[in-house]
């Protein structure tokens, strides 16, 4: 719905926070000859610490040169890649634009590709002579650890109704909500993602209905129950 992040501490299938699905690199990104984004790669260890869009940590290490979790990284400009075949040659023309973000603990420098058995193993495996020091460090402005992690106010839900609560089968429910502080919300089941300040649902069985409200600081909820005669 917008660009907010996670909430501050919240994982997600990535220790990092991220979705792992965005920073993927796609065959069919790299048969069409360019990667728009950046990638997530993963480093063997970490620090207790994460910089945005990162909202979580998983340290496992308490070397001061450990990195924290979305430490974003680039290829140096001045790295001939032109020696590369095509596939990888994408891929690290990426990385000299977008760079890639550390998503988690794992193989060191290991980028995530989706499975396709249209990549070129051979191909690809040439990206394991580029070495780490290819690399350098864009600035990690701010740093977030255990002592210094912005804290707030979750959402206020102050109502959530539904008109009519007792309805038929299939006849049209609307639910409305009052909500402040949300960076967005989500009406379950059903509706998804909503805006505004209401959204028209049509329940077949007694439901009870949920918002989900959530910022960078945490979740609020609120339920209504919609009753089916």
């Amino acid at each position: 719905m917008n660009d907010e992040q996670r909430p501050y501490t919240w994982t997600s299938a990535d220790a990092a926070g991220l979705s792992v699905f965005a920073g993927l690199a796609r065959y069919d990104e790299v048969a069409s000859g360019a990667i728009h984004h950046a990638l997530r790669f993963t480093l063997q260890n970490s620090e207790t610490a994460f910089t945005p869009p990162a909202s979580h940590w998983a340290g496992n290490s308490s070397n001061p040169y450990a990195a924290p979790m979305g430490m974003r990284v680039r290829l140096q400009a001045s790295y001939d890649i032109s020696s590369f075949p095509p596939q990888a040659q994408t891929i690290l023309a990426a990385l000299k634009t977008y760079g890639m973000i550390m998503a988690d603990n794992g193989s060191s420098m290991f980028i995530t590709g989706e499975p396709d058995n249209r990549w070129n193993n051979d191909d690809l495996g040439t990206l394991k002579s580029v070495p780490a020091s290819a690399f350098e460090v864009v600035l990690i402005d701010p740093l977030y650890t255990p002592n210094n992690v912005p804290t707030g106010p979750a959402p206020v839900i102050s109502s959530f109704t539904a008109n009519p609560q007792t309805v038929s089968p299939g006849q049209p429910v609307t639910l409305s909500w009052n909500v402040s502080g949300a960076s967005y919300l989500v009406v379950s089941p059903q509706a998804g993602a909503v805006r505004g300040a209401s959204v028209i649902v049509t329940p077949t069985a007694t439901t009870t209905y949920t918002l989900v409200g959530t910022n960078a600081y945490g979740r609020s909820t609120a339920k209504v129950k919609v009753t089916v005669q």
